[in-house]
């Protein structure tokens, strides 16, 4: 049987003729605008990592280089959403047939491994910094902190705008004002040490730094996997859609029904559907692929029509 598929795209309309697709609601990419935003907010994360690892070190403030640790993972997180943001636009080619949409999961992962793996280094440091504590220059830990509230903040409104359009715009907000947040609570731990000396409290803070940003961490690392994996991605209920499909007027059946993210905003299905009736296959295909966007947010469907029983499921590949 022919294959017939319809393809879906946000704020975006391509005419194949040639091989009758056409192209609706889906999900969109982050606009070329938002390239300033992440030159920006790159740039100012780069000069406030340095700051903080000079003054941590003349401070001997295990807090202050935790966090720049931490903010030195943002800068790269950022520049591997942009280069993953720049990638996904770019059109598909002979041999990468859906473009480099896969791009923004890989980003996603490596910038997990890296968070894991630098925290690693810090829980390390602040066990050790535990077990013998060392003088820490509470104003200068206080000052910096607070710089960093101000460079998280600012880099955080430079993507308020887009945060509902776009996920992974969304996720770069998100975490820039947890930075500022986490940078409040470094504020709050100098204040304490200042007046009360105890300076047990810097490598306690850096272990706390540690668990937020390994909790924060840890789902960003499985969703990448399972993306990676083609798992079905968060959000999207298989079983409903292999209900919804059954239950449409002529179909029997549907089987070898995948699906998949195309990328960390987009997500493709694949699928056999048994009809009584193909003279209507036409209006079928449009109708399973508005609703397969608009109610389930699939905005890449491919769907195999056939007509009357099928061999089965020998394979297991249903």
């Amino acid at each position: 049987m022919p294959d017939h598929d319809e393809h879906h795209h946000d704020h975006e309309v391509h005419d194949h003729d040639e091989h009758g697709h056409s192209h609706g609601h889906g999900h969109s990419h982050a606009p070329a605008s938002f390239g300033r935003a992440f030159a920006i907010g790159i740039t100012l994360n780069t000069v406030f990592v340095v700051v903080e690892v000079i003054y941590g070190l003349l401070a001997h403030s295990l807090a202050l280089v935790a966090d720049a640790g931490h903010n030195l993972s943002d800068v790269l997180g950022l520049v591997l959403a942009w280069w993953a943001t720049v990638l996904t636009r770019r059109v598909a080619t002979s041999r990468y047939t859906y473009g480099f949409k896969r791009s923004s999961v890989l980003a996603a992962l490596c910038n997990a491994v890296f968070l894991l793996v630098s925290v690693g280094a810090i829980a390390w440091e602040a066990v050790r910094r535990l077990l013998a504590p060392a003088d820490v220059a509470a104003e200068t830990l206080i000052w910096v902190a607070a710089f960093g509230i101000v460079i998280n903040g600012a880099t955080a409104l430079l993507f308020m705008s887009g945060r509902k359009g776009d996920l992974n715009i969304r996720g770069a907000f998100a975490h820039m004002m947890a930075d500022a947040v986490i940078s409040a609570g470094v504020v709050v731990a100098g204040i304490v040490i200042l007046f009360t000396h105890w300076f047990w409290l810097d490598p306690v803070v850096s272990l706390v730094l540690v668990a937020v940003i390994v909790y924060g961490t840890w789902d960003l690392l499985c969703d990448s996997l399972n993306l990676a994996l083609d798992a079905v991605p968060e959000g999207v209920d298989a079983a409903a859609v292999r209900a919804y499909l059954l239950g449409l007027p002529g179909v029997t059946d549907a089987h070898h029904l995948h699906i998949w993210g195309l990328s960390t905003t987009e997500v493709a299905l694949t699928a056999h559907v048994v009809v009584d009736n193909p003279q209507r296959g036409d209006e079928l295909l449009r109708e399973i692929n508005h609703e397969l966007s608009e109610r389930f947010h699939i905005g890449h469907a491919t769907i195999q029509l056939e007509s009357g029983g099928h061999a089965g499921c020998a394979s297991g590949d249903c």
